[in-house]
């Protein structure tokens, strides 16, 4: 295991007031509210809708709590500025081994299930399910490709039988293409038409990183697992151009496209306002608009998560 850095209080205290589990010293998970309502409401986000993954039994994690490429406008997580401090977010230079942050992510998750085993409204099936995780959204916060061992990562994950869902910026290409072991689905966030908007939209904290986003949508169609291009669409800012965007979906041939509404939460509402929220009419709009320029079809959508799917594919691929 390597030592991990001493990360700044103020943005561990932060974190910590969000409710994040911290697993060792750059990693976390979070309760997703659709492992709460999956729980209590049987209701379900939708990821399992479009794919099959059951909310109670996934876990939301992070390998890079607080460390990014990029300080995206519409982002959530506490950034250095939200808490009047300053470190280099871009580097990891100690990191802990990928076996004991899954031990961790695990240990985290069933102590965020502990507070449901006397809450007379939990399904008590659905309960004892959510205690044999088997899905993982490395998503949560910050870049995953900045930690340095993804790959063993994700095959300790599979290891345990996880299904292993990925997003990433896109802005450090050569991680991805060094990939040891693919993710069960990988996702590229695509938040803007052109590079102006990008640099508006997501204030890159490295240089190239338009350049580098296009080498990672370029590399995609090396990947054998399904791949995603998602949209996080705001309104006033980057929910534009859609034909710019279908140039841009076109280098990757990605097998889905997401676009998705914005939600004004966490120390994104230091930056956003409730008005940046696109409706769902809104986003159901411009998905029409990509599937006209892109030729894909729209396969789903999920109206409280303001999200559509589109794909080539007649249906998509399910992960039970």
């Amino acid at each position: 295991m390597q030592k991990s850095q001493s990360l700044p209080h103020e943005l561990l205290n932060g974190l910590r007031r969000q409710k994040y589990q911290l697993v060792g010293g750059h990693s976390a998970v979070k309760k997703c509210r659709w492992l709460h309502q999956s729980l209590v409401e049987g209701r379900s986000c939708y990821k399992h809708k479009f794919f099959g993954i059951r909310s109670w039994q996934c876990v939301q994690m992070t390998p890079a709590m607080v460390h990014c490429t990029m300080r995206c406008k519409f982002c959530w997580r506490v950034q250095p500025d939200d808490a009047g401090t300053y470190f280099d977010e871009t580097v990891m230079p100690d990191w802990d081994d990928p076996t004991s942050i899954v031990e961790g992510c695990i240990q985290a998750q069933r102590r965020i299930l502990s507070g449901y085993k006397a809450n007379p409204r939990a399904d008590r099936e659905r309960y004892d399910e959510a205690l044999k995780p088997k899905h993982v959204a490395i998503s949560l916060t910050g870049e995953p490709t900045l930690y340095p061992d993804l790959g063993n990562l994700i095959r300790e994950f599979h290891r345990r039988r996880f299904t292993t869902f990925v997003v990433t910026n896109g802005t450090l290409p050569q991680m991805l293409s060094d990939l040891e072991e693919e993710p069960t689905q990988l996702y590229v966030s695509v938040c803007a038409p052109d590079e102006k908007t990008f640099l508006e939209t997501c204030r890159p904290q490295v240089p190239d990183a338009w350049q580098r986003l296009n080498h990672t949508l370029e590399l995609l169609p090396s990947f054998s697992c399904p791949t995603v291009v998602r949209h996080t669409l705001v309104r006033n800012l980057n929910m534009k151009n859609p034909e710019r965007y279908a140039r841009i979906i076109a280098r990757g041939n990605p097998t889905y496209i997401e676009p998705k509404g914005y939600v004004c939460v966490g120390y994104s509402r230091n930056r956003l306002t409730f008005d940046s929220m696109p409706t769902h009419n809104e986003i159901r709009q411009f998905a029409k608009d990509l599937a006209a320029f892109t030729g894909y079809k729209i396969l789903n959508e999920a109206t409280d998560s303001r999200v559509v799917l589109l794909s080539r594919l007649e249906k998509p691929i399910m992960f039970y």
